[in-house]
């Protein structure tokens, strides 16, 4: 039995959510949990809750399920739309950038069925 959770429209490029995403992919979920609360970066508490939410999803939809056999089986971060913004320059001009987003996917299952899988 697998569960996800999905953050879309983030306001982080896809790049520096993917430092934080590889740091949990395969642990417990309870563990990286626990990596999350203790990773100095800006998006760590978006992916908390992300994983947070996966592992509701996954109780929601098996009220037998054991929480401290859950493993985060795949956790990837997609680039989302690019807003994209002007900046007044000198002598007149205009200097374009890009502000990125991303979409943080988590999905949460067993022990078993993530061994079986690999």
């Amino acid at each position: 039995m697998e569960a996800r959770a999905e953050a879309r429209y983030i306001r982080v490029s896809a790049q520096k959510a993917r430092l934080v995403v590889d740091l949990i992919r395969g642990h417990k979920a309870g563990e990286a949990i626990t990596i999350l609360k203790t990773t100095n970066k800006r998006i760590a508490p978006t992916v908390e809750k992300v994983l947070r939410s996966a592992i509701a999803n996954a109780v929601h939809r098996d009220t037998d399920l054991d929480v401290d056999g859950l493993v985060v089986t795949e956790a990837y971060v997609n680039e989302g739309p690019r807003q994209k913004r002007v900046r007044p320059a000198p002598m007149g001009r205009a200097y374009r950038y890009q502000r990125r987003t991303s979409h943080i996917v988590v999905k949460v299952g067993e022990k078993n069925a993530a061994a079986g899988r690999e």
